[in-house]
């Protein structure tokens, strides 16, 4: 099934053009002339992204943006600014926009935009339910963990990490990163603050919270979550060299 993108834009030669070259990439798509009939259809029919201007009649990218975030609408947003406007490139991303783009600009590199936001958000929303590492047992549909059949307690966002970690396996996730997807976007947070999640996570989740096995440290970089402890994986492949 197509994905859909909800085109919020004022200037009718870009909405078009915009319309045009998403449809011809395989999206399905909605259009709205102003920020209150853009609201309305984000709201009613629920897209897969929006492209969101900044200076629209009746309401403005920025309230739309806010009051998208303020119902918990956690659609990507990528916001049309005008050219040289910092400022808003800043208010917007601190609204909780996933990216911008500044005007004008060029279709190919919006479209390239779009998908690598559809495909960040496709492997944020990747179906969990039951996964098991180590002597770690997480039911994400019960929100329960069990740690050598012990359950565990997990406050709200060690659950939200936990998730990320679970569903990124393997990638190297910067600590901005980590910070926007848990957070959220409009949370001023520091790196100190995913370090200290990422050590009471180590503390009840790692056999050895000083050595740990899954949650791992990406110098210079952040964190990486490894299901198969490392030396298990290299025990591993000794073993069938000598077999």
């Amino acid at each position: 099934m197509a994905e859909t993108i909800l085109v919020i834009e004022d200037d009718p030669a870009i909405s078009m053009g915009l319309v045009k070259n998403l449809r011809f990439e395989g999206f399905e798509v909605l259009r709205a002339a102003d920020g209150e009939r853009g609201l309305e259809l984000a709201l009613d029919k629920r897209p897969d992204l929006i492209l969101l201007d900044v200076m629209m009649p009746k309401l403005n990218g920025f309230e739309v943006l806010r009051e998208l975030r303020r119902r918990e609408v956690d659609v990507p947003v990528i916001v049309l600014t005008a050219k040289g406007e910092q400022i808003d490139k800043v208010r917007g991303l601190d609204l909780g926009a996933d990216d911008y783009m500044t005007k004008p600009f060029g279709l190919q590199e919006l479209v390239a935009r779009v998908h690598a936001v559809l495909r960040r958000k496709r492997r944020f929303e990747q179906k969990l339910e039951q996964v098991a590492f180590g002597q770690v047992e997480v039911d994400f549909t019960a929100r329960t963990v069990l740690v050598r059949g012990a359950p565990v307690e997990m406050t709200e966002k060690e659950f939200g990490l936990l998730h990320l970690f679970l569903s990124r396996e393997g990638e190297a996730l910067e600590r901005q990163e980590i910070l926007n997807r848990v957070w959220g976007f409009d949370y001023f947070g520091t790196d100190r603050t995913v370090d200290n999640f990422i050590n009471r996570l180590r503390a009840k989740l790692e056999p050895d919270p000083e050595h740990p096995e899954h949650f791992l440290t990406v110098r210079g970089v952040g964190y990486r979550f490894v299901r198969q402890a490392e030396a298990d994986r290299a025990a591993g492949r000794a073993g069938g060299e000598d077999g």
